[in-house]
């Protein structure tokens, strides 16, 4: 790294005690930490220098000096250029996982209007974790989650962060990487109607795995800026609209009570809407419902719209960032997760009613597995899914980044090195080890509720200044209730998963 003459000046040393590194959605690659300019909103006096700031800086970078320095703050040279709507597809991404695919069940258990009332409370708790996160980092001007943790707790905050977010998203990207090992070669084994595999290598999901990993995500995965993927995403959210778009569809041609394909024989006359079918007391929803499945719902709605690891980053990159135009980001991005949701459980409950099972594609094999526009759902899925991996894969890296290599500025072998060795552990872990989802069940069970709710609260109190907001405040009296509600998460969803193994069923579903 080149020796910055300026940065000896009692003004560049000024300039070093406020500069903090930013921490990218692309990991630590171009980190400036001298100041520059910020929107009037997110200019806040921060005395405090956090670690390594000169080390952060990349090779050839010089402080700016001059007497912009004084009246100016940046978080980095690097310009954010994804645009509003691209920064809505990355986070909607982000948002949309494979627990879709459960919510009918859900709705199922809980009753329509319960349902509503629940999933409407998370989206909304969801939106005011979002901006407590925006609020700490305008304050001192930093935008990754592990140096959040740094600024507030030191490195034991930096280092849960990074572990935090590292087991969360392994753990949903392996999720989806199952998805791609049990679906995929049943959309082959359907496609070309092979009744009986004789155990062609094609239809085995182990490979298909490691094909689907090496051809699409790792390419993805290499990217070196997050707001690359807007495009990816886009279409990744446009094959779960079809996905959605299906479900009402077949909501008006599915009969009820449905005649199941083993039973019957066959798949004709089964599209076929009876009439008189709504007066079976099978075919009636229920508004609330409850019963021994409906507590295991609950964590379900709760981790729907996890998205905040990828906040920050999705925030760095956006063209001309402001606190208020990033919120306007996750709300809508929230807001259309929310109608797409509720739609998806509606109409996929009012299809199956009490039937319905806990994987909503499944249910719809067992009236015809040979069904063409499931079968087209089934892919638009796995595209979905498959594009997802990517995104989620980034805040690994950047946690990785900060936990391993503070000091490193970007470089593309360890860049490629990372993103290749995670993608080889979450093969591993899919391949030859059939029940790890109960494992990360209990990662998801506790580190989700420490991204949403626990350290975006505790953050807050700790970095919003006391001058500013004093500790009996109602701003900070709010996050620490939603603290606590974090940790009665924690709790109730640790008392499911243990009480689901020692009954020795497995009626819990993973989230998101």
């Amino acid at each position: 790294m080149s020796e910055n003459k300026p940065a000896e000046t009692a003004e560049s040393a000024h300039a070093v005690m406020n500069a903090i590194p930013n921490g990218k959605g692309h990991e630590a690659e171009d980190e400036i930490t001298a100041p520059a300019k910020t929107s009037p909103v997110e200019d806040e006096p921060n005395p405090n220098r956090t670690e390594n700031t000169e080390a952060n800086l990349p090779e050839g970078q010089a402080f700016s000096s001059g007497a912009d320095d004084k009246t100016t703050t940046r978080f980095t040279d690097f310009e954010g250029n994804t645009s509003f709507g691209m920064s809505v597809f990355n986070l909607g991404n982000a948002i949309m996982g494979s627990g879709i695919l459960g919510l009918a069940y859900a709705m199922a258990n809980t009753g329509v209007v319960l349902f509503l009332v629940l999933l409407t409370v998370v989206a909304a708790l969801s939106s005011y974790s979002i901006h407590l996160l925006l609020k700490s980092s305008g304050i001192v001007g930093i935008r990754a989650y592990e140096q959040l943790g740094y600024r507030a707790f030191g490195t034991p905050g930096k280092m849960a962060a990074g572990i935090a977010i590292t087991l969360q998203n392994i753990g949903a990207m392996s999720s989806y990487m199952y998805i791609v090992k049990y679906e995929f070669p049943l959309v082959i084994q359907a496609f070309l109607r092979v009744d009986k595999p004789a155990g062609e290598w094609y239809m085995n999901g182990n490979y298909l795995v490691v094909i689907v990993s090496i051809a699409v995500i790792l390419p993805l995965a290499l990217m070196k800026q997050l707001g690359y993927l807007g495009y990816t995403s886009g279409f990744s959210l446009s094959c779960m609209v079809f996905f959605l778009i299906s479900v009402i569809y077949k909501k008006f041609n599915v009969p009820c009570p449905f005649v199941d394909f083993a039973l019957n024989g066959t798949a004709s006359g089964l599209n076929i809407t009876l009439p008189g079918g709504a007066e079976d007391p099978a075919c009636i929803p229920k508004m609330a419902n409850l019963n021994s499945q409906t507590a295991y719902t609950i964590p379900i709605l709760a981790f729907a719209f996890v998205c905040h690891p990828e906040v920050l980053p999705i925030y760095t990159e956006l063209r001309n960032p402001t606190k208020k135009k990033m919120q306007h980001v996750a709300n809508i991005s929230i807001a259309v997760m929310y109608i797409m949701y509720f739609l998806a459980a509606l109409f996929g409950y009012l299809t199956f009613y009490g039937e319905v099972e806990a994987e909503l594609l499944h249910t719809y094999s067992r009236i015809d597995p040979y069904d063409t526009l499931i079968l087209c759902v089934r892919v638009a899925v796995l595209t979905a899914v498959t594009l997802t991996v990517p995104i989620v894969l980034f805040p690994v890296r950047r946690a990785i980044q900060h936990m391993m290599f503070p000091n490193k500025t970007f470089n593309w072998p360890r860049h490629v090195a990372i993103a290749f060795t995670l993608l080889a552990f979450i093969n591993l872990l899919v391949i030859f080890a059939p029940n790890i989802l109960g494992i990360f069940g209990i990662i998801g069970a506790t580190s989700a509720p420490c991204l949403i709710f626990i350290f975006p609260a505790v953050f807050y109190i700790r970095i919003v200044p006391k001058e500013e907001e004093p500790l009996w405040s109602p701003q900070k009296i709010i996050a620490v209730c939603f603290a606590g509600i974090g940790f009665l998460f924690m709790i109730m969803s640790l008392s499911f998963i243990i009480i689901d193994w020692t009954s020795g069923t497995s009626k819990a579903s993973s989230g998101h």
